[in-house]
């Protein structure tokens, strides 16, 4: 693909002046890279958010679907779709952290899976905002401590994404304030 070639993420993209806010975009391009019907999401709610490596801000919109959907991908935007069990974000057969450094010295951490799907014989790298977004969602989720190290106080789990949120756009925002 043209963008982002050979990462995989889920759907989302950027808002259009037709959407009413962060939900409308997610299901608007659900519908347009996988041909998810928006009827046919139940929407949970919506995640903290986080910026991506073009200091973009994305805000990430949980839901629920059938199991019986059958994803249409379109070959402009989605060269393929795979689905990976939640809980493979907290108990990962295959998992690398690798450090990373904001512009403002902020030291985090990027988690990197690959997720063997047995059924079709291939495998899958989800890392970066992606992995993270499934990180926490799956710690919502389960309640449990994953089996790697993460970037938040699991006891305080909402309070230290926030405060995790806020310290990754403070990187953002110095880097952007230097360049002026």
């Amino acid at each position: 693909l043209r963008r982002s070639p050979g990462e995989g993420c889920f759907p989302g993209g950027k808002s259009e002046a037709t959407d009413k806010d962060d939900i409308d975009t997610a299901l608007r391009e659900a519908k347009e890279e996988v041909g998810l019907q928006p009827e046919r999401v139940e929407v949970i709610c919506r995640l903290m958010p986080g910026i991506d490596k073009m200091n973009t801000l994305v805000t990430p919109v949980v839901g629920f679907i059938e199991d019986t959907f059958r994803a249409k991908p379109n070959p402009g935007e989605v060269s393929e779709v795979f689905v990976v069990p939640l809980e493979y974000f907290v108990k990962p057969l295959n998992y690398k952290a690798f450090p990373y450094k904001t512009s403002s010295g902020y030291l985090t951490r990027i988690h990197c899976f690959t997720y063997d799907d047995q059924e079709h014989k291939r495998s899958f790298k989800i890392w970066g905002l992606t992995a993270h977004f499934a990180v926490f969602l799956a710690l919502v989720i389960f309640g449990e401590r994953p089996t790697f190290e993460v970037d938040y106080d699991l006891d305080n789990l909402i309070s230290s994404s926030e405060n995790n949120f806020i310290n990754l756009y403070a990187s953002g925002y110095e880097r952007k304030k230097s360049n002026l």
